[in-house]
């Protein structure tokens, strides 16, 4: 018998490289060392995010924007003299908590406003500034900078069950 005379052994299994775990020598990874291995996330990543030098100029993504409401809304839901605010918002149910926080709110000029109104910690568009000021409101200024989120906790779904406190 000779090299070229040899039959293949056909009921010997194959190692099939490339599956994931346990499959195939090593899954494909090589051996050892960092490269075997899951890398983690580079932290310059988020410092570079953060930059403006390296994000473009005015670059605001990282800031959380506000959330829209139109008069026409605030007309509906607000009877004359009551203050408009994220909180009021929150308790009225025209806005929801984001992660245990009131978000930041943006009045737009969308619709008509036939009541007197007073806004407290909410960003206005100039119309909308006009609109209100024309029904006789009032509207106390803000800075985007002090509109945060807010930690809401009195606002949050009262009589939550506890965790068991289980010795484990």
């Amino acid at each position: 018998m000779q090299l070229h005379e040899l039959k293949r052994n056909t009921e010997r299994r194959k190692i099939r490289v490339g599956r994931g775990g346990k499959r195939g020598k090593t899954s494909g990874a090589g051996h050892k060392g960092q490269k075997a291995r899951g890398n983690p996330r580079p932290a310059i990543r988020d410092v570079i995010k953060k930059l403006p030098k390296n994000r473009g100029y005015s670059f605001n993504t990282i800031q959380t924007k506000p959330v829209v409401i139109n008069l026409n809304l605030i007309d509906k839901k607000f009877s004359a003299g009551e203050v408009v605010s994220p909180t009021i918002l929150v308790s009225k149910k025209i806005l929801n908590l984001k992660k245990g926080s009131v978000v930041g709110v943006k009045i737009l000029s969308m619709g008509e406003i036939t009541k007197k109104i007073v806004v407290e910690g909410c960003l206005v568009s100039k119309k909308a500034a006009e609109k209100i000021k024309k029904a006789g409101g009032e509207i106390k200024e803000v800075k985007r900078q002090e509109i945060k989120n807010q930690k809401m906790t009195h606002l949050r779904r009262q009589g939550k069950p506890e965790k068991s406190k289980r010795k484990r």
